[in-house]
């Protein structure tokens, strides 16, 4: 079976998520219809992978114009919205004057507009400012705790976040109190979306366009119909696809805590931290992946539907009609569930 790319999203500490991309292809000998050129490259603590599909519409391709031209926008979207660069956009934000209004640039201004809205709609079950408490439990750049964080601790951590904290005003942005933002839920999903925008004004209109897991796709694959797209069988090691989908013109990203946990005392505490009560998830939802518009929004969305769970998650995407589908733990396995919206991609 041929491959065009695989790349498994270990993702950073609020989502992993887990995607085999790729053309999934029948046959031995597949049947190529148009030209395709692969771009890749390190990116956001993961890689970032293109396929560009060219055919007789399309501008002559420039490769090494191109790849330039794809870490062009990726450094300046790092520049935004990194907290590993200590003086991104992001991170001066984070030292700001409680209080005073800062002046943010217009991938910013979008990113804290999309986070806002699905913190609002999914009732804080995702929130930019949950970095105090997946710190406190070992998630982040310190150690895995030696004990269980205590009440007193998780209350203490709580305080210091709230993504009504911050006030949006257009490109306007100030915090209320001392919290920080870190968009590893989103900003690899704009990241995608942002190449994706980017060879679309070079007039490129079939393409796949993959950061960490997170994947945005147009047009026609290599072969000349819907790119192909396999969701993980969820598993501790690498597995086999669990789920193909025949998807163009929309994005995918998938969440899950199959992987990334540690044990106390016999009991698993997931790297997922609800915001809401400030520990692990402790639910069956064992992966969700979600289809959107954008990449943004399917990340965001996927974060918070993998915190909600599978009753309270279904029924958001219900409620705000999301095409989803969860793979969920029973006694003898996993069960597969999908919201009403799912049913085109059935």
């Amino acid at each position: 079976m041929f491959k065009v790319l695989t790349t498994i999203k270990t993702g950073p500490v609020l989502l992993a998520s887990f995607l085999f991309l790729g053309l999934l292809l029948g046959g031995c000998e597949p049947r190529v219809e148009h030209e395709a050129h692969r771009f890749s490259g390190p990116t956001m603590g993961t890689t970032f992978n293109v396929t560009l599909v060219v055919t007789d519409q399309s501008p002559p391709v420039d490769a090494a114009k191109i790849q330039a031209g794809l870490e062009r926008e990726l450094a300046q979207i790092n520049q935004q919205m990194s907290t590993y660069i200590d003086d991104s956009e992001l991170m001066q934000f984070n030292r700001s004057k409680v209080g005073q209004w800062q002046s943010l640039s217009a991938p910013l201004a979008e990113v804290l507009a999309i986070s806002r809205r699905i913190s609002e709609r999914s009732e804080g079950a995702f929130d930019i400012t949950v970095g105090p408490l997946v710190d406190l439990w070992g998630f982040g750049p310190l150690a895995e705790p030696e004990q269980v964080p205590s009440d007193v601790a998780i209350a203490a951590a709580r305080s210091a976040m709230g993504y009504a904290q911050v006030a949006l005003d257009g490109q306007r942005a100030r915090r209320l109190s001392d919290v920080r933002l870190d968009l590893s839920a989103v900003a690899k999903g704009y990241g995608v979306d942002h190449l994706a925008d980017w060879l679309e004004a070079q007039g490129y209109e079939h393409y796949l366009v993959e950061i960490g897991g997170e994947v945005r796709l147009s047009g026609d694959s290599p072969r000349g119909d819907a790119w192909r797209i396999g969701v993980e069988q969820p598993s501790l090691v690498q597995g086999d696809g669990r789920k193909a989908l025949a998807l163009t013109d929309i994005a995918m990203a998938t969440s899950g805590d199959y992987r990334n946990y540690y044990e106390r005392d016999g009991v698993r505490y997931s790297h997922t931290i609800d915001p809401r009560t400030g520990r692990p998830i402790a639910h069956r939802l064992a992966s969700v992946t979600v289809l959107a518009p954008t990449s943004a929004e399917a990340d965001a969305w996927a974060t918070a539907l993998n915190v909600l769970g599978p009753e309270a998650g279904m029924a958001l995407a219900e409620r705000e009609k999301l095409p989803v589908y969860m793979i969920v733990k029973t006694d003898d396995g996993f069960t597969d569930d999908y919201s009403s919206a799912f049913a085109p991609w059935r």
